[in-house]
């Protein structure tokens, strides 16, 4: 109990409160990311946990791109989609889990504000990078179900890469005003974060300003751009089920079926999270601090670390490669 109360002192010492008057600061020089609170001393085996999450992303997405480059019969616009998955998984993991690591191994808990600002705009962007190539991947199985003979002329090799441009500029501009509304607030309570990660609604509550607007627009882009996304995506899904029943035999409609399996569970793997996350911090207010911030973690963590295991379980062409490949490696 002491050296709680010790350690609160010491970041208390942090708080920007003058006394006699409040001082603001349109730009902090750091922010105090706390982790996880309530659960320091658990911060070992959560941290392997983390660490574990982390690695099983990095060699799982790593070899899903691996495998696509080294095999041409891969080389198709829904292994081209896959990969830019495994790219953005890569690089939303890697701007979250070191820092976090780094709290839970060495209580580096400082962050620049411009890291933070950083990190947050990394967060957004390869989220809704992630949501727009789940579009593009049910558009793919839209087209090979329901329009198989014209697959490859309409989604030729440019055509996929325009459209992997057009959800990056999307995503990128979408995310663009969130590091720059919580650029131009005051702070003057304090710049302690008491999450693992430099959240956007977690960043804007220690605002001394209105901070509707911020709240606003992450609400309009998680209701508006993801929600337009799975409306296009569940759209998509209508037609391919269409077309499948209307196939002759049972064993046509399961094969046919099979192929959507995969990018249906990684769209429940990203969604239903990323909703409940979202509504949960937004409009519960009785759940404990730490339960927050774990469901944040594991909502971030969760898809880099299940897509490729989904794509590689249930993928037949890529299972195939791995295993001839490692086979021949053995031999």
């Amino acid at each position: 109990m002491a050296e709680r109360q010790s350690e609160d002192s010491v970041l208390t010492g942090t708080i920007w409160i003058n006394n006699s008057n409040t001082t603001h600061f349109t730009n902090p020089s750091t922010f105090i990311l706390l982790g996880i609170p309530g659960l320091e001393a658990a911060y070992v085996w959560i941290s392997i946990l983390f660490c574990t999450m982390y690695v099983t992303a990095i060699l799982g997405n790593f070899t899903i791109l691996f495998t696509v480059k080294i095999d041409p019969s891969l080389h198709g616009p829904m292994y081209y989609f896959l990969c830019m998955l495994a790219v953005t998984d890569l690089v939303e993991s890697t701007s979250i889990v070191p820092k976090m690591l780094s709290i839970f191994w060495f209580n580096s808990r400082e962050i620049d504000f411009r890291s933070c600002l950083t990190q947050l705009y990394f967060i957004h962007c390869f989220s809704g990078m992630e949501s727009g190539i789940f579009v593009a991947m049910a558009l793919d199985r839209y087209v090979a179900i329901c329009d198989p003979l014209r697959h490859s002329t309409l989604l030729t090799k440019s055509i996929v890469a325009k459209i992997g441009l057009a959800m990056m500029l999307r995503s990128g501009l979408l995310a663009l005003p969130f590091p720059l509304l919580v650029r131009q607030w005051p702070y003057c309570r304090t710049n302690i974060i008491p999450q693992s990660y430099c959240a956007h609604i977690a960043v804007v509550k220690l605002a001394c300003a209105n901070i509707h607007i911020s709240s606003y627009y992450g609400l309009f882009v998680v209701l508006c751009v993801m929600g337009l996304d799975a409306i296009f995506i569940a759209l998509s899904y209508t037609q391919i089920i269409r077309a499948i029943f209307s196939l002759p035999t049972k064993d046509a409609r399961i094969k046919t079926f099979e192929t959507c399996i995969s990018h249906l569970c990684s769209i429940l793997a990203f969604y239903m999270p990323s909703l409940f996350f979202s509504l949960m911090y937004r409009f519960v207010q009785n759940v404990p601090l730490h339960f927050h911030i774990l469901i944040a973690n594991v909502y971030l963590l969760m898809p880099p670390v299940l897509n490729p295991i989904i794509y590689g379980v249930r993928t037949k062409q890529i299972r195939d490669r791995l295993i001839r490949f490692f086979t021949r490696k053995g031999t």
